[in-house]
């Protein structure tokens, strides 16, 4: 699932102004279908989603991880939070150290039933999620953590045969929903805001600067 995810968030980046975003789909020309490896302050790391050029290095990247399924044992989705947590704040700190100016998202799938699967003597996977997480949200400072993300989402979804529905929560947030084309549009606007003298945000999405 997350390498579709990949898929599917490298080419919206791309219609909105971000050439060269990887991965790309396998059906254009030149285009590679493989998340990109990127050198970083740790050694080098494989990163799902990037936008990065030959002049500036990586300017945003987007981690995507994703738990679909709950443990037979506990019946609940929560089992690999505390891995995939660590998995994202090292790949934060490799990314950050050596481009302590680029943009990175981190997007957490879960399953719908993460938000409803507490007890009387635990919370829900998804508000866990909420509480384990926002500690490592909100870097607006290029000189900030490491470990933090610039923003950190997420999203649960709910997928059938017939239709996919997907809601979005910025973490610490998790009475708020935010459309995923807002999530994109904020995190152009800081890649920008990050670059000024290269790009601008224009109506969703990003330019060279005039």
């Amino acid at each position: 699932m997350s390498e579709a995810v990949a898929v599917a968030l490298a080419d919206e980046l791309r219609h909105r102004g971000l050439k060269g975003a990887r991965p790309g789909a396998n059906t254009e020309p030149g285009a590679s279908g493989a998340e990109r490896r990127m050198s970083g302050g740790l050694g080098a790391k494989k990163v799902d989603v990037t936008w990065a050029t030959e002049t500036d290095g990586l300017l945003l990247a987007i981690s995507v991880k994703t738990i679909n399924f709950k443990d037979e044992a506990t019946g609940n989705y929560q089992k690999n939070l505390t891995n995939r947590r660590s998995d994202m704040l090292m790949e934060a700190v490799t990314l950050h150290r050596r481009f302590p100016y680029a943009v990175l998202a981190g997007f957490f799938f879960l399953d719908k039933g993460a938000a409803s699967d507490g007890t009387l003597r635990r919370r829900s996977t998804l508000a866990n999620a909420h509480s384990r997480l926002q500690l490592f949200t909100g870097r607006n400072d290029p000189a900030g953590r490491e470990e933090q993300f610039e923003r950190f989402y997420l999203l649960l979804l709910d997928a059938s045969p017939t239709q996919v529905e997907l809601t979005c929560q910025a973490v610490g947030r998790p009475n708020e929903s935010i459309p995923l084309s807002d999530v994109l549009d904020d995190l152009l606007a800081l890649t920008a805001q990050r670059n000024p003298d290269f790009y601008e945000f224009v109506e969703g999405r990003l330019q060279k600067a005039s």
